[in-house]
């Protein structure tokens, strides 16, 4: 494994919800990721509120912090941490919404579908 995962941060920025928590699992395991590769969790600037969301597969990187959540690990890089400090994630499962949502008391506005913001 890479020196870079030698230290797992203990307190997570985000909070998940047991549904959210279910699909990471999955995601792993469906996703047979291989060593040094994690859900990256984190922003970029973009969409219609200045700031996205990522959620996606990626190689850990030295600007990362490695958190792990009720049995999986994710990373975020250090940077985001400001953006996302308590956020919660939730995973919907319903016929009129299904996915990943974030819930962020950083953001000042959101878009109306939830996947950008403004800090």
């Amino acid at each position: 494994m890479s020196d870079i995962l030698t230290f797992i941060e203990t307190s997570s920025p985000i909070r998940f919800s047991d549904g959210a928590v279910e699909e990471m699992r999955r995601i792993q395991f469906a996703q047979r990721l291989p060593e040094g590769q994690f859900v990256r969790i984190g922003v970029k600037g973009g969409g219609c509120s200045g700031l996205s969301y990522i959620l996606e597969i990626d190689q850990v990187t030295e600007h990362d912090e490695v958190f792990e959540e009720d049995g999986f690990q994710y990373i975020m890089d250090k940077r985001h941490r400001l953006y996302l400090q308590g956020t919660e994630l939730y995973f919907a499962k319903g016929l009129d919404a299904r996915g990943f949502e974030f819930k962020n008391p950083q953001a000042s506005s959101t878009c109306g579908c939830g996947s950008s913001f403004s800090a």
